[in-house]
């Protein structure tokens, strides 16, 4: 299942592509977005949220209609649980399960079926 916590760090490898202009992939004729509740865990979140590319998420999550998480990474006291709820619905909660994402800079497609996205390259798109 794509989730955007997956999302988050995919990016495109054909030939030509290079980070950063092959990241975010981005979410295209999504048919199907479903929502299913996942166990909550505040550690995971907090040790997660260094990893994450914030803004990616921020608009991802938007473009899917979720509008909850704040332009700029909260920092200290600003990390409470009110944030994590969120961030953990958005994270893991989330599953983009028909549909496709798009390279930023060279539009190759990525399908989606059953929750599942098709990496493969054919071999004359692959980066060497």
């Amino acid at each position: 299942m794509v989730k955007l916590i997956t999302h988050n760090l995919l990016c495109c490898h054909a030939r030509g592509c290079n980070y950063p202009d092959n990241f975010p992939l981005t979410f295209k004729d999504v048919t199907q977005l479903e929502v299913r509740e996942a166990d909550y865990n505040a550690e995971f979140l907090q040790k997660m949220m260094p990893r994450l590319e914030w803004k990616a998420l921020v608009d991802t999550a938007k473009e899917l209609g979720d509008t909850s998480l704040p332009a700029e990474m909260p920092e200290g006291d600003a990390v409470d649980e009110e944030f994590l709820r969120r961030l953990h619905h958005v994270l893991l909660e989330v599953h983009v399960e028909e549909g496709a994402m798009y390279c930023p800079k060279c539009e190759h497609k990525y399908p989606i079926l059953q929750g599942i996205p098709n990496m493969l390259l054919a071999e004359h798109e692959i980066s060497r």
